[in-house]
């Protein structure tokens, strides 16, 4: 059995705390495993928003098909995604993904949605807006403080990048993962040996926040250490008694390039418990038996960010190449994200259809 995945939990609200320490952590956290646990970030985003706005997701899947097919994805990367749509590992899957997902845009400044979504969710647009700009500005900080951490002159330059103000192609996405037992009609393919929920991948962004629920197992990552999969615990030992499961924090492809590979893009995926596809083994306390249900916030920088190496001796140290070299190759944030849309769901983007899975 494989055992639990090595994260380390980093508390960036303590009182008292050094920032210039707490960001150092962070930055080494990144560099090693791509992946961190934020703990007591109620000051940023509570639990009670985030018992919200799960149960708004539980009400949004519970919707009428027809009422979903009328919001499908576009090439926006908005909207929603059936089972099976999505297929995030092509070159391994059978089948596609067994998740629902509905990716959500920006919200106007009364709080409603800039894009159509079913009628049973239009009550609460308001907590989703307020949960979506709850997720950025968190984001934020933890950008600042990467750019402490790195050493980034001026250290707020990814923050300014991350203006809210600015289109960019974050994303708030819920997740549905039907039960493995086939017992959902929503799944219309039934599991095999060797499926997985949601295929193996990299994130697209700067960093993807993910709230999960007590006791639902299924996210693994690829341990860069071992090159082996394993659980990452909703809980980890020491936050049981907290009043929210710790958010997990993970380095998207974006940021990785824009620093040079320093900070680590890790692959993950969300699996079935047993079988050879899987680790063959389920955290203390969770399960894979019943349906799963998770919230992603994929946070991008502005659309026109210019993505030259950061402005850090640690990064530029890293640099493989001349400065005139890596000027000619520099891109913006647009396109990275269209290139990566494009190089790993060419079928289904061709289609109008895209999207990231936790």
């Amino acid at each position: 059995m494989a055992s639990a995945a090595t994260i380390p939990i980093i508390d960036i609200s303590a009182d008292g705390a050094d920032r210039a320490q707490v960001a150092k952590e962070l930055v080494d956290a990144a560099v090693e495993y791509g992946f961190v646990y934020i703990r007591n970030a109620s000051r940023d985003i509570t639990p009670e928003q985030i018992d919200d706005v799960f149960n708004v997701s539980k009400i949004l899947f519970a919707s009428p098909l027809e009422d979903k097919q009328r919001c499908q994805i576009k090439k926006n990367n908005q909207g929603w995604a059936g089972v099976h749509t999505e297929t995030l590992d092509p070159k391994t899957q059978r089948v596609g993904d067994f998740k629902e997902g509905f990716n959500f845009g920006t919200f106007d400044d009364e709080g409603k949605a800039t894009q159509p979504i079913p009628p049973s969710i239009e009550p609460h647009q308001a907590q989703l807006a307020a949960f979506r700009r709850a997720c950025h500005d968190l984001c934020r900080k933890l950008l600042l403080l990467f750019g402490v951490g790195l050493g980034v002159d001026p250290p707020d330059f990814f923050t300014a990048a991350h203006d809210p103000g600015l289109p960019s192609g974050s994303i708030l996405r819920l997740l549905y993962y039907p039960a493995p037992d086939g017992s959902d009609a929503a799944a219309p393919v039934s599991r095999q040996d060797g499926d997985v929920r949601a295929g193996a991948h990299s994130d697209y962004g700067s960093v993807t926040l993910l709230f999960r629920l007590r006791g639902q197992a299924g996210l693994e990552i690829l341990e860069p250490g071992t090159g082996a999969w394993a659980p990452v615990p909703v809980t980890p030992p020491g936050t049981e008694n907290d009043p929210a499961p710790p958010i997990l924090v993970n380095i998207g492809d974006l940021l990785s390039y824009w620093t040079q590979g320093l900070l680590r893009s890790t692959v993950h995926r969300v699996a079935f418990s047993g079988g050879p596809s899987s680790s063959s083994s389920v955290v203390p306390g969770e399960s894979s038996d019943a349906p799963r249900y998770s919230v992603a916030y994929f946070c991008h920088p502005a659309e026109d960010t210019p993505l030259a190496p950061v402005p850090s001796r640690r990064v530029a140290e890293r640099r493989p190449e001349s400065a005139a070299t890596a000027a000619a190759a520099v891109m913006t944030a647009r396109e990275h994200l269209a290139a990566r849309l494009r190089a790993t769901y060419l079928q289904m983007y061709a289609h109008g259809a895209a999207g990231e899975s936790a």
